[in-house]
């Protein structure tokens, strides 16, 4: 895993910016803590920073094809090809000589081979950028899933690209201006594939790739969700799923360096750390490591909320216990988690206030103490988007609202109670002037154009092929941002099996009463893991991601808007209904229970980004 950075240029000589080029690349050195590699042409400049995975000695980049001592094409990459052995092997088989054990390398090979074509072939999460010096052409591309991430900018003569906002911003083309409709996809919790904060700036799709030359951008899809005909009856789709499983878990297991995995005492964690336990013991290289997270004083004084039925520790011991892993819990107290720094630290791996609070700090941490030990982790992240696992899939109404199915299932818990974006502290005039629930009815209208039916397809079938759809593109990739943000920012390589796209493909097209068949939230990954798994496990039900319980944080979270209302030079002012703030920093908010916790982070957040990023809002 490795962080990328870049600038196409048509019109200067790009020879002339190697310090600026630089200086872009630096951005990522997080991403890639291990080796910097930079590549100039007069047309192309590109960057690398690298966290070395696999072939430790032979995977440098930017790795270069030539042709007579010149260079043909040059690739920078981050990710990881799964499939990459069986490539090396047909493309060996078609005259192709290597030089290093890396997938890099044959990803490589595989343009030559195959030319643009050649995404299709590959399976793993991967973003990279590939200049043709014979074609004077840029491609970018990213996977199927947006796993990795990749951002660009287009110029007047060319692109600026990165896998992080950041790596765009440092360059002078690329001012950090953000008009409504940025600030509108901050206040939302709903992702537009394409789409970034930044004005002019974009994301490479998800299964996408573009072509950049000299008269323009060009964009081709490689890859979408089909609605197809599933024929499979229950015994084999459960069948298929525990063989799919098994297969992406063993293949996600290659590394040169310690692995581990995620754990939280949850069904998708836990079947991921048991099927890689029972991969590594059978090639004799186990046993698994496992890591979890929890909170001091959580599961002594822990309280039962309609989200969390049960703390997470005693599901942790029960399955270490039973897969013989070589556990460790990372135990984090509030201080910890308000702190300041840790939310700065927050921020500059997002690049953007789009935070999950407590949430997003204490994953930050975990990664942080996991990287201690350990270069890459494998996640249970997707599988309730891939299975069905979250409570409003099986909530009548939200299903049947018109609008994204998790917002309108926290909008019957709302105040008021039809409001369908998060908690907030901002002044009711710019509300009025973003009309976020207008915006979020576009957002829909346009995601539900985008799901492919069957023919004859009707009523709780065909809505429940929406429904999951909204959360394969519209939901996880909010997710994946988050997982993606918070394990680089520590050096660390979090894998997700439940995004293999043969899996997401065929489990999007079993039927919804097959996906309920025992009466609970995702039947076919249980049945699928019946004989991996303790009892407790298979009979919890869905528990998310935990947050602290602990009052000392959200006493933190006071004291700190008092302090920032207290700061009268503090950019955030101008947009807060100061009133409700001193209010929240009082504790006088009554009626807002659970909800208390988000205005004040989305406050602390948008303050610190504006003030951080220089940010200029155009709104």
């Amino acid at each position: 895993m490795c962080g990328i950075a870049g600038w196409v240029d048509f019109e200067r000589d790009l020879m002339q910016e190697r310090e600026l080029a630089r200086r872009m690349t630096a951005t990522m050195a997080k991403r890639g803590p291990d080796a910097e590699g930079l590549w100039l042409s007069p047309r192309a400049a590109l960057g690398h920073r690298r966290l070395s995975i696999i072939d430790l000695e032979g995977g440098r980049q930017p790795m270069i094809a030539t042709e007579n001592g010149a260079p043909v094409a040059v690739l920078v990459y981050t990710g990881e090809v799964y499939n990459f052995r069986e490539l090396r092997a047909e493309l060996e088989s078609l005259g192709h000589r290597f030089e290093t054990r890396s997938d890099t390398e044959v990803v490589l090979h595989a343009y030559l081979q195959w030319g643009a074509s050649f995404p299709e072939r590959l399976e793993g999460m991967f973003a990279f950028a590939l200049w043709d010096e014979r074609k004077q052409e840029l491609l970018l591309v990213r996977d199927r899933l947006g796993i990795k991430p990749l951002y660009y900018q287009p110029t007047p003569a060319g692109v600026l690209f990165g896998s992080e906002p950041k790596a765009i911003l440092e360059n002078p083309l690329a001012p950090p201006v953000v008009d409504a409709d940025g600030l509108r996809d901050i206040l939302v919790f709903v992702k537009t594939p394409g789409r970034a904060v930044f004005r002019d700036m974009r994301e490479v799709k998800p299964g996408h790739v573009l072509h950049i030359r000299k008269d323009g951008i060009t964009e081709r899809q490689y890859w979408a969700l089909e609605a197809r005909p599933h024929t499979d009856d229950l015994a084999t789709t459960i069948r298929t799923i525990r063989e799919l499983l098994e297969d992406i878990v063993s293949r996600q297991l290659i590394s040169d360096v310690p692995l581990c995995s995620l754990l939280s005492g949850g069904l998708d964690s836990s079947v991921v750390t048991a099927l890689a336990q029972k991969a590594l013991l059978a090639e004799g290289a186990g046993p698994v490591r496992s890591f979890s997270v929890d909170f001091v004083g959580q599961t002594e004084n822990f309280q039962a909320d309609e989200f969390r039925a049960s703390p997470d520790a005693p599901f942790v011991a029960d399955v270490a216990r039973h897969v013989a892993s070589v556990h460790s819990d990372i135990v984090l107290s509030s201080d910890e988690l308000a702190a300041p720094a840790v939310r700065d630290a927050v921020l500059a791996a997002r690049d953007l206030p789009l935070s999950f609070g407590d949430l997003d700090a204490s994953l930050y941490l975990l990664f942080q103490a996991i990287r201690r030990h350990s270069t890459v982790a494998l996640s249970g992240e997707s599988a309730d988007e891939v299975f069905g696992g979250y409570l409003w899939f099986h909530d009548a109404e939200a299903v049947a609202a018109e609008t994204f199915p998790w917002m309108a299932f926290r909008s019957k818990r709302s105040d008021p109670p039809r409001s369908r974006f998060l908690p907030t502290l901002l002044d009711r005039s710019v509300l009025q002037k973003l009309d976020l629930d207008d915006y979020i009815d576009q957002r829909y209208r346009d995601a539900i154009a985008e799901v492919p039916r069957l023919p004859g397809e009707t009523g709780h079938e065909r809505r429940m092929r929406e429904i999951c759809h909204l959360h394969l593109m519209r939901f996880l990739p909010l997710l994946l941002d988050r997982k993606d943000r918070m394990s680089m920012a520590s050096g660390l390589e979090v894998r997700v099996p439940f995004c293999d796209h043969r899996l997401v493909q065929y489990v999007f097209n079993t039927p919804w009463a097959m996906k309920t068949f025992d009466g609970y939230e995702k039947s076919l990954l249980r049945a699928a893991s019946v004989d991996l798994l303790p009892r407790s496990v298979l009979e919890r039900r869905k528990s998310p991601y935990p947050s602290t319980q602990d009052p000392a944080y959200d006493r933190a979270l006071r004291g700190q808007i008092g302090r920032l209302l207290a700061h009268r030079d503090a950019p955030v002012l101008p947009l807060l209904d100061l009133d409700h703030a001193r209010a929240f920093a009082a504790g006088n908010d009554a009626g807002n229970g659970g909800s208390a916790r988000a205005p004040m982070e989305q406050a602390l957040g948008l303050n610190a980004w504006l003030e951080h990023y220089e940010v200029r809002l155009a709104v």
